[in-house]
């Protein structure tokens, strides 16, 4: 008795034969039948290539369905850059004319020879990850601090203008930011922590390399570290202060005695790292208190309790999310001092007969779906979203002052937008769709929306001035914006083009995004914004500092002549804008 192919089982297929077939094969197989169409457009077949392929698994992201279209997209990924140009952050060697202090429209960066499947946003810099899991590094890890040219980039205040990359190891998985300190974990479950991106060091502790208990997720707060391990349990760790901040400030004297590691950039563009190790248990941190069944499994609930699966870093906080959709809070991370509290639920932001009764649903202006489970959070500074999937989505807003009878802050806007990722700056936030669209609201902050020339939008839209009065003004910034708006990636062009946003990142005053094209350009002459090498004319000194920098210039306004008013201060926290309580400038 002959057997077609297709009587086969599809986990066959699907788990085993498909893994050995290149791309093009597969898209044979394809059009061979109806049923080889539908096996080779298996969703969950192609979110394991793309991560057995070009190191992508849509991680901080609830997306479910594009696998295969972002698949094809990454052979060609463009990566996007936008906001505050201070410490090199957006790593452009040539800026749009007309801008002076931010660049208020996405402007590509080019990385040559990456093709780059992540992107995060650090207080002052970005980190990038590409597909054979390689990082690349730009702007400046910490820009409070300054350096020499002759130093290498073992100082956290050395400068990469342009795009770096990074000699480790292992390959990475996955980085996470704080303000002035970024962390990764690699492929063998090693976690990094970077003060300077010259000497990484490696935490080690017998509660990092349990057998029964992997690294699961890495996130870095405001000033802190911490991982989230596979049992639900959190340890944290603080890379500047307490005991594995002095462990690192006397290994660094000991390195700089013995005149190793200044980590010069090489002449291929790399940061030779040179990493060490330190010894030192982090902080485990209390396990969750009980939790209300609000899931209704029952007896099941008491065999499987709740446990920590997402975390997400804010400013001396830590908020997270349970399996079961439980949203909860954790205080005090100023210092390994400070510990000593627990874990808070927030029923309001986690339990849909709570939501029921806040204005946004009860007033019918959003409907609330009739079942709802919170499944990802992200958190940054002083801010955090939790929110479900789908078309029928719901997001919800919280801070640091959030406590268990705090209503969450309800965004029209954002609401079954089928939303899979928010990210936060220290003052604009940014919502991604399933469906490619990406939304920026909040503080104009340089440029960080990302709406357009202010001077060119039309007045009273988003972005743009309100009127023509506040426009002339040499000091004025376009009104903040509250209803999250999308962002174009076509800026430069003749003629419009839709482009498919995958993936954003957001912090200090700057934002970036990965963005596939939905279909040929047979003009890429045509995509080019009109950039100009950056100016040289007038360079200034701070005062009792030995690096020479560019002051950050108020916007240029084109009505006024070439008249630019020039400032000239330190990007640490409390200035200009205030202090703690306003905000630092980034």
């Amino acid at each position: 008795m002959s057997q077609n192919l297709a009587d086969l089982p599809p986990e066959l297929f699907l788990d085993n034969l498909f893994s050995f077939l290149s791309t093009a094969d597969l898209l044979r197989l394809a059009v061979t039948s109806k049923y080889f169409a539908s096996m080779c457009s298996d969703e969950i077949f192609w979110k394991r290539r793309l991560h057995e392929d070009f190191n992508f698994d849509g991680e901080g992201t609830a997306r479910r369905t594009g696998w295969k279209f972002i698949y094809r997209g990454l052979y060609r990924p463009r990566v996007y850059v936008w906001g505050e140009r201070a410490n090199g952050r957006l790593g452009l060697k040539q800026y749009p004319e007309g801008t002076q202090v931010g660049v208020p429209f996405p402007v590509q960066l080019d990385i040559p020879g990456a093709r780059i499947v992540k992107l995060i946003a650090g207080g002052m810099s970005f980190h990038a990850l590409d597909t054979e899991g390689n990082v690349y590094v730009w702007g400046t890890l910490n820009g409070s601090n300054y350096a020499l040219d002759r130093d290498g980039f073992s100082e956290s205040g050395k400068k990469a203008s342009t795009p770096l990359l990074l000699q480790l190891p292992n390959a990475v998985r996955s980085i996470s930011c704080g303000r002035l300190h970024s962390c990764a974990l690699d492929t063998k479950n090693r976690i990094w922590t970077f003060v300077n991106w010259g000497r990484p060091f490696e935490l080690s502790s017998p509660l990092l390399s349990q057998p029964e208990s992997a690294p699961l997720q890495i996130e870095c707060g405001w000033g802190f570290s911490s991982v989230l391990m596979a049992d639900g349990e959190v340890l944290v760790w603080w890379p500047s202060r307490g005991r594995l901040g002095d462990v690192v400030r006397e290994e660094a004297e000991r390195l700089n005695a013995e005149g190793i590691g200044k980590a010069e950039v090489t002449s291929d563009d790399t940061i030779p790292c040179h990493t060490w190790k330190a010894s030192l248990d982090p902080v485990l941190l209390p396990s969750l208190p009980p939790l209300p069944d609000i899931a209704d499994m029952g007896e099941d609930y008491k065999k499987h309790p709740p446990k920590l699966v997402k975390i997400g870093g804010m400013d001396s906080h830590l908020v997270g999310l349970t399996n079961y959709g439980h949203v909860v809070i954790f205080r005090g991370l100023d210092h390994e001092e400070a510990m000593g509290r627990a874990w808070e639920y927030l029923p309001e932001f986690s339990e849909l007969t709570r939501l029921r009764e806040l204005p946004a649903f009860s007033e019918g202006k959003v409907t609330l779906p009739e079942t709802l489970k919170v499944t990802h959070i992200s958190a940054h500074f002083n801010h955090f979203f939790a929110f479900s999937t789908g078309s029928s989505s719901i997001v919800l807003q919280g801070e640091t002052s959030t406590t268990p009878e705090f209503k969450p802050e309800i965004i029209p806007e954002l609401q079954h937008k089928d939303i899979i990722s928010v990210e936060i700056g220290d003052y604009h936030s940014t919502a991604l769709a399933a469906n490619g669209k990406l939304y920026t609201w909040g503080k104009y902050s340089h440029g960080a929306l990302g709406l357009g020339d202010p001077q060119k939008l039309p007045l009273g839209s988003p972005g743009g001035f309100r009127d023509q009065n506040t426009r002339n003004r040499n000091w004025s910034e376009p009104d903040e914006v509250r209803t999250p708006t999308e962002v174009r990636f076509d800026h430069g062009r003749k003629e419009p083009k839709n482009r498919f946003c995958f993936s954003a990142t957001a912090a200090g005053w700057h934002t970036g995004a990965l963005v596939i094209d939905l279909e040929p350009d047979a003009k890429e002459e045509d995509d080019k914004v009109h950039l100009k090498l950056e100016e040289q004319t007038r360079r200034y000194r701070y005062e009792g500092e030995s690096q020479w920098q560019n002051p950050p210039l108020v916007p240029h306004m084109p009505h006024r002549g070439a008249a630019y008013i020039h400032r000239i201060g330190f990007a640490g926290r409390g200035m200009n804008r205030g202090g703690r309580g306003g905000g630092p400038i980034p």
